[in-house]
């Protein structure tokens, strides 16, 4: 039987009941799986519920939108060329669609009918659009200086936005404080997200002929994707579907990288302010497990300045990829491991891109020098 896990003490609690902490208030995973071969796809399914097989639990049905199945296109970065796994093409417009189906589908299978989620950003959007398919209320609570134009698309889903004074932090804190009324289905926090993030691992290798690649970069914020990818892979990997780990990189900009910061052995620092606001995260509640997951898969964090991160973001647009900021950030990484000789030009490698250029409008147009 499978259940939530508290990697860090090894303490166990049934999968059956809902729950997205341990009792001591530590961040939850699932017990290993055995992972899937590829005569488990379900290929007449275009979505990551293909890969159903790979999940610890079934409902009864899914809350799908048809997420993932992203495109793949390969293309010149900088010196070299990547594989650009373009994650934007989902019905928020971010990588988080993964999560939010497989989480909202399982909790809501457990009978929760109600959500409280904290963000400003991605999380939000993906959280309140499943509920929404799934006929569950979200509730969304947001730090009080967030723009308005950042919580549009989760209040036209019909999620109730809640404004809390302060900091990010702030608003976590409130959030936690509020979990004892809704249950708090933190894209963060609850380890059913996790599951759904680790379907874009076995996308990857359905992608490449059912081989892993050599190297996979992914902007960091709280971690999800890298854990995600560590988690699919090293599934893959026990179930003998693939030879190697790939090597995960973690892209975050050096204004707020807790850890990239840890894994380079750099002393913490204040955040400040970032143009890659979504992985402006200052304290992640899963540090040991993401640093884990770049040790084990000998990849590793890369610090970008925001001179990098704005010219990565103008330089994919000029190629039709129209990205967040944010993401952008992977492209500038594979750039940086490419010059240091981390990575070298005939390894394949993955650069996700995870969200639109949509919801960065503003961003873009400062990069661009054009007043809105």
């Amino acid at each position: 039987m499978h259940a939530y896990l508290d990697p860090r003490t090894g303490r166990t609690y049934p999968l059956d009941v809902p729950r997205w902490r341990g009792d001591d208030g530590s961040p939850l995973t699932i017990t290993d799986l055995p992972g899937i071969g590829r005569d488990d796809i379900e290929r007449g399914t275009r979505s990551i519920w293909r890969y159903r097989a790979a999940l610890p639990m079934q409902p009864a049905t899914r809350i799908t939108l048809g997420e993932g199945c992203t495109p793949l296109i390969e293309a010149r970065i900088g010196a070299a060329t990547a594989l650009l796994k373009c994650e934007w093409f989902m019905p928020s417009g971010s990588f988080k669609d993964r999560g939010a189906s497989v989480m909202l589908s399982l909790l809501r299978d457990q009978g929760i009918s109600a959500v409280l989620e904290d963000s400003s950003g991605n999380g939000g959007a993906a959280v309140a659009t499943y509920a929404a398919a799934g006929g569950m209320a979200a509730t969304i609570f947001v730090p009080s200086s967030t723009s308005p134009a950042k919580t549009v698309q989760a209040r036209a889903a019909g999620a109730a936005i809640t404004l809390v004074p302060g900091s990010r932090q702030d608003c976590a804190d409130a959030a936690l404080a509020e979990a004892a009324r809704i249950f708090y289905a933190s894209h963060n926090w609850q380890a059913f997200f996790l599951q759904g993030t680790k379907t874009l691992a076995y996308e990857l290798w359905e992608d490449l002929g059912f081989r892993a690649p050599d190297n996979v970069i992914v902007p960091c914020g709280a971690g999800s994707n890298v854990l995600g990818c560590f988690i699919g892979f090293s599934e893959l990997l026990a179930a003998g579907q693939i030879a190697k780990m790939p090597r995960i990189f973690a892209a975050q900009p050096a204004a707020c990288g807790p850890l990239a910061r840890a894994h380079l052995g750099l002393p913490p620092e204040a955040a400040r302010p970032t143009i890659a606001e979504g992985t402006a995260i200052a304290q992640p509640i899963r540090v040991p497990e993401v640093l884990h997951a770049l040790r084990a898969s000998q990849g590793g964090g890369v610090l970008l300045e925001e001179a990098e991160i704005s010219a990565a973001t103008r330089a994919l647009a000029q190629r039709g990829f129209y990205v967040e900021p944010t993401c952008a950030q992977a492209a500038a990484a594979f750039e940086r491991l490419l010059a240091a000789k981390t990575i070298a030009p005939t390894d394949t490698t993955v650069v996700v891109l995870t969200g639109t250029g949509l919801k960065a409008t503003p961003r873009h147009a400062e990069i661009l020098g054009i007043d809105l």
